[in-house]
């Protein structure tokens, strides 16, 4: 899968997740279509899809067998990591630890890396 269809994947799961997960209306920005997502978060989303690609195959799919939880965390971790390759100065938000994250963005966070696992079957 190139990083392009990679991104989009993440996204597509982000944007369901933030449906399933997320208490009340979600913000614009959360649900905003492919199209209009800034170049910096396809980029970012890109590089975390691939990073869970790379994961999973290193680990010869043992990855599997991470508990929910991990696979969320692996994602945030991910993200953060692109948030400070991409912002010299990150919103706090973007780059909050796991145990500060809303159970609704843990929760899509494990979301899109079990899309990302599902897409390799």
């Amino acid at each position: 899968m190139s990083e392009t269809e990679g991104a989009r994947l993440f996204r597509e799961a982000w944007i369901a997740g933030v449906h399933r997960h997320f208490p009340g209306e979600p913000k614009p920005g959360y649900v905003a279509p492919w199209e209009d997502t800034p170049q910096w978060e396809r980029e970012a989303a890109g590089a975390v899809a691939a990073q869970v690609y790379q994961l999973i195959g290193l680990s010869e799919s043992a990855a599997a067998r991470l508990t929910r939880e991990q696979k969320g965390r692996f994602v945030a971790i991910s993200w953060t990591a692109q948030m400070h390759k991409h912002f010299t100065d990150p919103k706090p938000a973007y780059v909050a630890d796991w145990s500060e994250l809303p159970a609704w963005q843990q929760e899509t966070d494990a979301d899109i890396f079990e899309a990302i696992e599902k897409s390799l079957d």
